[in-house]
């Protein structure tokens, strides 16, 4: 109760903090936040040309369902690579002016859900054109998301308040990050595995996640509930553990910085 109490009295600091983070991210830059749009369809552009046509991958509307999971990965890298060093980032600001520490990952996490859902435009626009239909499991997007967003927030919690102490962590962080992405069904699917060994890849929640995605808008029908939940319930976990880990750790952030 104490957290919320600490949010909703600094509001008004969270969304100057969220606004700042969606518009500054590319501010100076001709395009601005256009490079949300771009910068997911440029890497999907390659993919759609690498793995159908050069590796010969047999999927149907590939490239629909290519965007369905680079969308939702960008919204990972974006938030984790960020949410890891913004605490160094705003050293500044925290050496000067008390308020509490947490808002920083906070609005990073809030600032990455908003553009994952302007850059949901992207997968609607595109299945609009191909002719894939939108039925009425959309309503649980957002679900999905905010299982993404809690797990999303729990990591950076953990790695912007480590990274204070030990400054390595950023990179050996980007590393695991790129490992993960092979590791997640985003430009394969889960059927290519057999039955018996797909409880291995389940082990990462993202593949869950990613998974619920192409259940709502690719394949148009429920995702597994039980395995959402189940998720949901170790994002919880995360999200608490690194709020405590968070709270331990900010004592000595003016010191070390």
């Amino acid at each position: 109760m104490g957290f919320i109490g600490r949010l909703y009295e600094y509001r008004e600091l969270l969304k100057s903090n969220v606004k700042k983070d969606i518009r500054g991210k590319y501010k100076g830059s001709f395009l601005g936040v256009l490079w949300s749009f771009i910068n997911p369809l440029l890497t999907v552009v390659v993919y759609a040309i690498v793995f159908p046509y050069i590796l010969r991958v047999k999927q149907e509307n590939y490239l629909i369902f290519l965007i369905i999971g680079i969308i939702p990965w960008t919204f990972v890298t974006s938030t984790i690579s960020y949410g890891t060093t913004t605490i160094l980032g705003n050293c500044d600001i925290i050496k000067k002016v008390y308020f509490p520490r947490e808002i920083l990952p906070i609005s990073v996490a809030v600032s990455g859900l908003v553009n994952f859902f302007i850059s949901c435009l992207i997968i609607f626009i595109f299945m609009f054109f191909s002719g894939v239909a939108f039925t009425k499991y959309i309503v649980l997007l957002p679900v999905v998301a905010l299982i993404q967003f809690i797990l999303l927030l729990g990591i950076i919690f953990i790695t912007g308040s480590v990274n204070v102490y030990m400054r390595d962590l950023e990179y050996i962080v980007n590393f695991f990050v790129n490992l993960l992405f092979y590791a997640t069904p985003i430009i394969y699917s889960v059927d290519m595995f057999p039955d018996q060994f797909k409880w291995v890849l389940y082990l990462n929640p993202l593949a869950t996640i990613i998974t619920s995605y192409r259940d709502i808008l690719y394949s148009g029908r429920m995702p597994n509930l039980t395995s959402l939940l189940i998720v949901g319930l170790f994002s919880f976990c995360v999200l608490i553990i690194g709020y405590l880990t968070f709270r331990k750790l900010e004592k000595g952030f003016a010191e070390e910085i």
